[in-house]
């Protein structure tokens, strides 16, 4: 892993990455994020430019690689879309060669919270 001065030193063009699924996510959660990072001078990536095909595409990847922080949104949907877990294997190697932040929000539709109290 980066060392923590390294890794504070370095210049990223981005400071948020975020990794997720589905319009839906886009159009909510994502949308509102996007304006309070924006409001708090926080840089996030933005793929709405990005031809979508089978594989990543490699500006997907260096932006990745150029954030300080990827946040990755897991929807019912996620796992299920061979370009996020395209995107998470990219994630996770930058976690562990240049020690970025990597965030996890679970996106839960109240219909789908888990039952906390039987555990």
């Amino acid at each position: 892993m980066a060392s923590s001065s390294s890794f504070t030193s370095r210049n990223y063009s981005y400071n948020v990455f975020p990794s997720f699924d589905g319009p839906d996510v886009r159009k909510t959660l994502l949308s509102h994020m996007r304006d309070q990072f924006k409001r708090n001078g926080i840089t996030m990536f933005d793929d709405q430019e990005i031809e979508r095909c089978l594989t990543i595409s490699p500006s997907l990847t260096e932006a990745i690689r150029e954030s300080r922080i990827s946040i990755v949104i897991l929807s019912k949907k996620y796992a299920s879309s061979i370009w996020c877990l395209d995107e998470l294997v990219e994630i996770l190697k930058c976690k562990e060669t240049i020690g970025q932040i990597v965030m996890t929000i679970f996106l839960l539709k109240p219909k789908e919270k888990p039952n906390l109290m039987s555990f």
